[in-house]
């Protein structure tokens, strides 16, 4: 702490630590340093094998027009590229002369080969900025940028400037510090030789870059870039996929060839079409509209295939016609129509025409639709006196069903008087009348349609015993009846049974219960 008198050994501790620090911070300069040597020397090696590249366009340019005949506007196409490569030699030229400054200014190289100074910064600001914006990154601007404007005339393409002033650059332009600067101070500032060198070796590289797009561009003119239609392919094209049993396939076989030396440019109705090894993949949704009596809707395909020959660009126009069928679909169902209200009304509704692509979905108007999990398959649940089913496909509306709709039958009564069902004109024993039974029996045909809606129950039953003119007794009964033990033991032969039932109930798929309106119906069952 300040103020407080060290030991003689707290002081030497404290001096070795700073020295400690000073070798590590001296250790990571001289990795980064070393890093940027290395980075360096990718990149002149890079730069060199596009050089070769490039020279290799150049001389297959120079070679095609020979084997042409050295035409006029061949021998001009080639004048450009020997044109373009001097442009690029003379440019490059001079940063290598830049980069030897370099290196001079970080005390040359040793018996190795190696950068002596390779920390050096305020040589390289003075060689490249200058003390009055006057270095020679002044001079290399003007160059890269007048090398970027000559590229563009003979591509015919708009090249971005090369060298950047740091509120142009993308990178630069989002830092408030670095956006100030000029091209000399972004890339030479407080730069140490390597780094230097690096920058230059990028901007070298980019120049060869460019000279390779425009060289390339060049060849295509003169038919340098071969057009070798070298993969065929055996094709078949037929009028349909689907035939009829006992009608004609018809098609046609031919050889389709391609070029794997080219990349075609294809469109289609205006819009451009993805190409994969030579093949262009149309793929897109077919709209419908307009269909004829028969269901169809015709349709123009236009479109054209452009590539390069040695006489220029070439477009090959088509046009095919194809037809949109409208689609159907079919319902199935096993008691339809109608429909019943307030039940679940199961429905499939296929379509054999779109086979995988059908994927429907459904609403309906004076109704709920409930889906199954299947595809297809639904429940219709109506609320209204008609139903109407709208059926879309890939949220294309494809349809409109209407339905009836009917009210759920009411049930039968069937009543049995000590477990004998009633409609013996003679009655029943007196002996055997000691229960009595109602059963709401449900509509036939509508529980084959719908058994989860056709549930019936009594909920009540009075039965009165009655002699002559005169009630003897009356017992009232739970849901579906029971014992009328009472009553029996007063009954006579001669006497006989009132049933009534006090009300009818259905409980439906949802398990909810309504009341049926029945009125009050009644059975009369003599006694013997």
């Amino acid at each position: 702490m300040a103020g407080t008198k060290e030991t003689p050994r707290q002081k030497m501790i404290g001096m070795m630590y700073l020295v400690l620090t000073a070798l590590l911070a001296l250790q990571v300069t001289s990795a980064i340093l070393e890093k940027f040597v290395l980075i360096n020397n990718s990149l002149e090696q890079s730069t060199g094998a596009v050089s070769k590249v490039n020279q290799s366009t150049f001389d297959n340019i120079r070679a095609t027009v020979e084997k042409s005949g050295n035409r006029a506007t061949d021998l001009a196409i080639v004048k450009q590229a020997d044109e373009v490569r001097k442009l690029t030699a003379d440019v490059s030229g001079e940063i290598d002369k830049l980069k030897e400054q370099l290196v001079e200014a970080g005390g040359g190289r040793d018996e190795a080969g190696n950068i002596k100074n390779l920390s050096e910064e305020e040589k390289v600001a003075q060689l490249m900025i200058g003390t009055e914006r006057n270095g020679a990154a002044v001079k290399l601007k003007s160059q890269l940028n007048g090398y970027v404007e000559s590229l563009s005339k003979y591509s015919g393409n708009k090249y971005a400037p090369m060298a950047l002033d740091g509120k142009d650059d993308p990178i630069a332009s989002h830092s408030p510090d670095q956006k100030k600067k000029d091209f000399a101070e972004l890339n030479f500032a407080q730069t140490p030789v390597p780094a230097a060198l690096a920058v230059l070796s990028q901007k070298q590289a980019d120049v060869r870059r460019l000279e390779g797009e425009v060289l390339d561009v060049l060849a295509s003119k003169v038919g340098a870039q071969d057009v070798k239609f070298d993969k065929i392919i055996a094709m078949l094209s037929m009028e349909s996929k689907v035939v009829v049993a006992g009608t004609k396939f018809k098609g046609q076989m031919f050889l389709a060839a391609s070029s794997t030396g080219i990349q075609p440019r294809m469109s289609l109705n205006g819009g451009p079409v993805r190409v994969q090894d030579g093949q262009g993949l149309i793929d897109f949704t077919a709209q419908g509209g307009a269909y004829d009596k028969n269901g169809l809707s015709k349709r123009t395909l236009t479109g054209s295939i452009a590539y390069q020959t040695p006489a220029g660009l070439k477009t090959v126009p088509l046009s095919a016609e194809y037809f949109v069928a409208k689609p159907s679909y079919e319902i199935e169902s096993g008691s339809f129509p109608p429909l019943y209200l307030g039940c679940a009304n199961k429905l499939s509704v296929q379509s054999p025409q779109l086979g995988a692509l059908w994927n429907p979905s459904f609403s309906a108007d004076g109704g709920s639709v409930i889906a199954s999990g299947e595809k297809g398959k639904i429940t219709i649940v109506p609320s209204a006196a008609h139903v109407t089913l709208n059926v879309s496909n890939a949220g294309s509306l494809l349809g409109k069903n209407d339905f009836r709709v009917n009210r759920v039958p009411k049930p039968s009564i069937e009543y049995y008087v000590g477990g004998t069902k009633s409609g013996d004109p003679r009655g029943v024993p007196v002996g055997s009348a000691r229960s009595v039974r109602v059963v709401a029996v449900a509509d036939e045909s509508f529980r084959n349609y719908s058994p989860d809606d056709a549930n019936f129950r009594v909920t009540g039953i009075t039965v009165i015993l009655a002699r002559g003119t005169r009630k003897v007794g009356q017992v009232n009964l739970g849901p579906g009846g029971g014992s009328i033990g009472n009553l029996a033991a007063d009954a006579q032969p001669g006497d006989r049974l009132s049933i009534q039932v006090d009300g009818v109930q259905r409980r439906n798929f949802r398990g909810e219960i309504s009341d049926v309106s029945m009125g009050s119906p009644q059975q009369t069952v003599p006694l013997y």
